[in-house]
């Protein structure tokens, strides 16, 4: 059995200009607990700290991580903006799951706040990767070029932790990303639920078949 816990994180405010609209936007900053028969995974942890600036201009309002070293074996993050990889430094001797693409870009600079990166024991992946039977990395890239999602199999249904890969769940599938053929193909058809890393809203339906 696969479980899945949302973890409320905190929140930040989003200026107007950053997305477009006609005022700031608060969203919120969700992670996600899994349990599955092997062990238990954390996907994201937070928003970190350490950049003055950063906190000017989201104005960002952190929660406890209440996870911690003993409550996990893996962390995976979506990708490394500071929103996601806050509390990655709780875990040291634990192995972080990240896309080498990203890893790449985080360490060249200007990509996230360079001071959470240290003291992280990165696992670099290339693609794919299966973290046990029904629990699968897929990269998901848009977001950002390394960006990854988490895919798990209950058997009769499935459930997408997505990141960031779409912002909301009403955006989701639109525009049709090349990687919404993969995520289709796993499902072969089966009930989805789809969570995401900034909204409290849910996608639920059948992931688009491959074309």
């Amino acid at each position: 059995m696969i479980l899945v816990d949302t973890l409320d994180l905190g929140h930040f405010t989003r200026p107007a200009a950053e997305w477009g609209g006609p005022r700031p936007r608060v969203e919120p900053v969700l992670g996600h607990l899994v349990r599955h028969p092997r062990g238990a995974l954390l996907f994201d942890t937070g928003m970190g700290t350490g950049s003055a600036e950063t906190d000017a201009h989201y104005r960002p309002v952190r929660k406890p991580l209440a996870v911690g070293p003993g409550d996990v074996d893996t962390v995976v993050n979506c990708h490394l903006h500071f929103d996601h990889i806050g509390g990655n430094q709780r875990f040291p001797d634990t192995p972080v799951l990240v896309q080498r693409t990203e890893l790449a870009l985080a360490r060249a600079g200007g990509h996230t706040i360079d001071s959470l990166l240290p003291g992280v024991r990165y696992v670099e992946l290339d693609g794919e990767h299966e973290i046990a039977p029904g629990v699968r990395i897929v990269p998901t890239p848009g977001h950002t070029e390394g960006h990854q999602s988490l895919f798990l199999d209950h058997g009769d249904r499935v459930t997408v932790l997505a990141g960031q890969a779409y912002d909301f769940a009403h955006e989701f599938g639109t525009p049709r990303l090349p990687w919404l053929d993969r995520l289709g193909e796993l499902a072969a058809g089966r009930p989805a639920r789809v969570l995401f890393a900034h909204d409290h809203d849910l996608w639920e339906g059948v992931l688009p078949a491959p074309r």
